[in-house]
């Protein structure tokens, strides 16, 4: 049996009651393990399903109490300890710390507290009345009300997948939008540039007031609180009675300061079996990390490390690190899934599997962007890295198999509906080393930690000869 390396006794606590961890808290009680599994949320729900949020819900199509999870083996035999944050975790003393004051102890901990929206900058004007995020149920409950109230103009800050679809079901509704993207192009921070042209031309034909190579400076209310207006760098403006700020996600690592893991602004890292490296570089034995908050080395992309925000990301690095707390050493399995995404909006289901941010180089190799159906494969040194799809999303098991053995790109032109032309293009990401809110999949180098250390060997002397006593 699996669970081989967890005596009856063993006590294992999740931090993060979120789809990675409900699915480590199932796969646990899948592989027989009978110890006792708690889990700790912020939210007071129980987990639920995000990626409607910013679609179906919105729209009204699906009520967001509709979007829970289901649990299988998880609806007796566990501790759910809902609606207090964790608040430090000591590893020497194997204890988590709740924000209530509660101590919670563990022999084991899974670590998978996910992202929380990026807030605006300024509090002040994050509070006007009209000001909305979008990650949890409550934030998709707030926003569909105000939707349903038939705002004079809606604002979306930010054109990555989140603002996009949130644009789209505005749209949807037959809802003026304005959306202010920074880049040149929406989806630019996934997807590079080219795309991004074909992503803005599409929001463009559906109505969509799109304003790139922008950013909002201001959010102004009426006096009484209520938003009013957004002052755009340009000089121009925006009047809004709503505003979605969609300017990314903050992995929710705070809460590990002084706990001496490799924790920080992109996520906490683990090596392939999901165990937690410490800010040492020494990786842990009984602390284990999965979902939007780890991150990972991938064999495919030059072990450097991945952090991902994927819905299937977390399910499969979930099952393995449930897998691995409880099985012997000898048993443990690597996690090495193909990262995959997928969004529709403005009507066009758009799949990505890979890392597109990868790739310096871009073809289309089925279809054409004119048609609005087709492949871009994204390559780097003579190899196939990614590939994204726009309503073509049944050759996307094809391309994954051609990234899984690094095949050569471009790859060859004997596919169905290989265009005539398919010299390929700068993929044209953002600078790296700027900040970037739109992407879900980041290469973040190879270091552990986010540190940069120089190290400095002394010089190696002989020993001092002792002298002589008088």
């Amino acid at each position: 049996m699996s669970s081989a390396g967890a005596p009856d006794g063993t006590a294992i606590v999740i931090v993060g009651a979120s789809l990675a961890g409900l699915s480590a808290a199932e796969a646990l009680r899948a592989e027989g393990f009978a110890g006792r599994i708690t889990v700790i949320g912020d939210e007071p729900h129980l987990p639920y399903d995000r990626p409607p949020l910013s679609k179906a819900v919105l729209t009204g199509r699906v009520p967001a109490t509709h979007t829970m999870l289901p649990r299988k083996h998880t609806r007796a035999g566990v501790d759910w300890r809902l609606g207090v944050p964790a608040a430090r975790l000591d590893v020497m003393g194997k204890r988590v710390h709740l924000a209530d004051g509660q101590t919670v102890p563990y022999d084991r901990v899974l670590i998978a507290t996910g992202t929380r929206a990026r807030p605006w900058h300024d509090a002040d004007e994050a509070s006007l009345d009209g000001v909305f995020v979008l990650r949890g149920l409550g934030d998709a409950e707030r926003l569909r009300a105000r939707l349903a109230s038939r705002p004079r103009r809606v604002l979306v800050i930010g054109g990555g997948f989140t603002g996009s679809e949130i644009a789209s079901c505005c749209r949807e509704l037959d809802l003026p939008v304005t959306l202010v993207e920074r880049a040149w192009a929406p989806l630019s921070g996934a997807l590079g540039a080219t795309l991004g042209e074909r992503a803005a031309a599409l929001q463009r034909e559906h109505g969509v007031d799109l304003r790139c190579g922008v950013t909002v400076l201001a959010l102004e209310g009426d006096g009484g609180g209520r938003l009013r207006r957004a002052r755009l760098s340009d000089g121009g403006a925006v009047d809004a009675d709503v505003a979605v700020v969609a300017l990314g996600a903050l992995r929710n690592t705070e809460w590990l300061s002084g706990s001496g893991l490799a924790a920080g602004a992109a996520g906490i890292a683990c090596d392939a079996g999901c165990r937690a490296f410490a800010d040492n570089l020494i990786v842990t034995d009984d602390v284990f990390v999965a979902g939007d908050v780890a991150r990972f080395p991938h064999p495919l992309y030059r072990h450097q490390f991945l952090s991902l925000e994927h819905w299937g990301n977390a399910v499969e690095q979930a099952s393995i690190a449930a897998h691995n707390m409880i099985c012997s050493p000898t048993h443990r399995r690597p996690h090495l899934v193909v990262p995959a995404f997928w969004s529709s909006q403005f009507g066009v289901n758009i799949k990505s599997v890979g890392v597109p941010s990868a790739g310096d180089e871009v073809v289309i190799a089925q279809g054409s962007l004119e048609a609005e159906r087709f492949v871009a494969v994204y390559g780097k040194d003579g190899r196939v890295v990614a590939a994204v799809t726009f309503d073509h999303g049944r050759w996307i098991e094809f391309y994954l198999r051609l990234i899984e053995r690094a095949a050569p790109f471009p790859p060859e032109a004997t596919i169905a509906d290989a265009p005539a032309e398919r010299s390929p293009m700068p993929a044209a990401f953002p600078d790296p080393t700027s900040v970037r809110y739109e992407a879900t999949a980041i290469l973040t180098g190879y270091d552990a930690n986010e540190r940069r250390v120089h190290w400095i060997v002394p010089e190696r002397r002989p020993p001092r000869r002792a002298e002589a006593r008088p």
